[in-house]
């Protein structure tokens, strides 16, 4: 079981399996809601079980998507798009995160002009 949560704790989760490739967004409502870039892995969103949610919340990031996050830590753990199946996951809120590589970098056109991507990853100028 991979388990996960945010910095103070009222945030926990477990699920069985996620996706081994992490996904990097660089977009500009990522950066700003994560502090730089939104790395995340993904799951069946049936599949995630909350064993601590007192600090749980869910923000309508657009009309398309909700982001979660702790309302107590600020910690930002999960996207969600409406009416889907799956969860994107945060990387750095798991417990182990061995086994998992980063897979692509998405919305590269709009990522900040502070750093570069030194990995050898796809890069996708919009997704």
């Amino acid at each position: 079981m991979i388990t996960g949560g945010c910095e103070c704790g009222k945030v926990k989760f477990e699920v069985p399996s996620v996706r081994d490739t992490v996904t990097v967004c660089h977009c500009g409502q990522c950066r700003r809601t994560s502090g730089h870039i939104w790395a995340s892995t993904n799951a069946k969103f049936e599949d995630v079980a909350f064993t601590e949610d007192e600090g749980l919340v869910w923000f309508a990031s657009s009309d398309f998507a909700k982001r979660g996050f702790c309302k107590h830590c600020g910690s930002s753990l999960f996207y969600r798009m409406n009416d889907e199946e799956g969860i994107a996951i945060a990387a750095g809120c798991l417990d182990d995160d061995s086994g998992l590589t980063v897979g692509k970098h998405i919305f590269v056109a709009d990522k900040g002009r502070y750093y570069e991507i030194g990995d050898n990853a796809p890069k996708i100028d919009k997704y």
